[in-house]
């Protein structure tokens, strides 16, 4: 059994994440850190909910401490990249947490609020600067912050950043940062164009990988409900208001519907709200601290919070819409079942939404359990979708018995479980 303390963290580290409560490195933790700390640019293949936060963030806070240097006026010695602004948040808060009894200056700038605080921060310059692509591009070209002194170049999701377009920014960013430099870079799966990526920006790297690619996690109870587009709304509250249903993701495809369903929910009496790119950062921050507080129980979100929200306690995914990429599908059930906690995936199968269906098993390996105990199931939907079956049968989920004509209910086991750094 492995312990922070083995893996040659300093004493403010360890402190640190004795007063979290953090005790055991996950996997990823356990491989990546003693190769950062050795000096190793790094390639980290790794889905979110693995601890890949502070797996770089703890040698990059210990090489700070360690290797002299002085904070330049408009210029940070670190610098972690983040595709989105809730990521970029959570990033820097493990910073706060990890670096607590350690004299080091944190600053985070992303869009959608105004820049003069985050100028203002930067101004006699930082250790450690967690940015979103397109904000640090528009401080760049104002002249507010200069990448010339960047020591530790972090590049989080990168997958993800190809997937929100930002390759051509990530590439302008890296052009601005020293050569000689420490790199790193996390992604949940390698297309071509981030392993090209790869390549470019990191030198002798060490590769670490976790979690195969495009697999999900094994804690996590799957399954489909085949049901009419009519009825997913009534479907949708009838489960939320079930037994064991705890703290719950309703991912949709669309900001609209996701307002929609939010709407419809609290006005049945659930406690919920929406979170998607049209919300300002102010609204998404409250939504998110909510839903985290359990003032919320319900988050309805688009997939930009199916990566990098790592909120624990939530014991159900519920795919209102199925994504049209499979790849989304592992992204989002990911956000149950973390840090070694059991959850469950219930995804909603309309007549459109079959090929989705068949891809996704296609790219996870293995069928997903069907589950008909409920009011609204679609035997139409299900004999189309089994026609893709060799036996012409779908897998029924397995449920436990119960009294003749009772809705079947949605429940998850809540083991006890060591906590692991995020």
């Amino acid at each position: 059994m492995t312990f922070f303390t083995d893996l040659g963290l300093i004493e403010p580290l360890c402190r640190a994440l004795e007063a979290e409560g953090y005790t055991q490195p996950t996997p990823i933790q356990a491989q990546a850190i003693p190769q950062m700390l050795a000096g190793h640019d790094l390639l980290a293949i790794a889905q979110t909910g693995t601890g890949k936060t502070a797996a770089f963030a703890l040698p990059v806070l210990q090489f700070l401490h360690q290797v002299p240097g002085k904070r330049m006026p408009r210029s940070a010695r670190a610098l972690v990249l983040a595709p989105t602004r809730e990521l970029a948040v959570q990033i820097n808060d493990a910073f706060a947490a990890y670096g607590q009894f350690m004299p080091l200056k944190r600053a985070t700038v992303f869009g959608g609020v105004g820049q003069y605080p985050q100028v203002q921060a930067l101004m006699r310059g930082v250790d450690v600067l967690v940015a979103t692509p397109g904000r640090l591009i528009d401080l760049m070209q104002q002249g507010h912050i200069n990448l010339g002194g960047v020591e530790f170049f972090v590049l989080d999701e990168a997958d993800r950043m190809l997937d929100m377009g930002f390759i051509h920014d990530v590439r302008r960013i890296v052009a601005q940062v020293p050569a000689k430099r420490h790199t790193v870079l996390f992604s949940a799966t390698m297309p071509a164009m981030v392993a090209t990526l790869a390549e470019t920006i990191l030198k002798n790297a060490v590769r670490v990988e976790v979690t195969p690619t495009a697999t999900t996690v094994e804690r996590i109870e799957q399954r489909v409900l085949f049901v009419d587009h009519g009825d997913k709304r009534k479907l949708l509250v009838d489960l939320l208001r079930g037994e064991g249903v705890g703290r719950t993701i309703v991912f949709t495809r669309t900001k609209h519907g996701a307002n929609r369903i939010a709407e419809q929910l609290q006005k049945s009496g659930l406690p919920a709200d929406a979170i998607h790119g049209n919300k300002s950062q102010g609204a998404r921050q409250r939504a998110l601290e909510d839903f985290r507080t359990g003032r919320l129980k319900t988050l309805v979100a688009t997939d930009i919070a199916a990566r990098g929200i790592d909120i624990d306690g939530v014991t159900h995914v519920i795919n209102f819409d199925l994504p049209n990429e499979p790849e989304s599908y592992v992204h989002r059930i990911g956000r149950t079942a973390r840090a070694g906690a059991e959850g469950i995936a219930l995804s909603f199968c309309g007549h459109d939404e079959v090929a989705y269906l068949k891809a996704i098993e296609k790219t996870i390996r293995q069928p997903v359990p069907m589950d008909d105990a409920h009011a609204y199931h679609s035997d139409d939907i299900a004999r189309r979708h089994t026609r893709g079956h060799s036996d012409g049968r779908p897998t029924k989920a397995k449920a436990p018995s119960k009294p003749q004509g009772q809705q079947q209910r949605t429940t998850t086991a809540r083991p006890s479980r060591p906590r692991h750094a995020a």
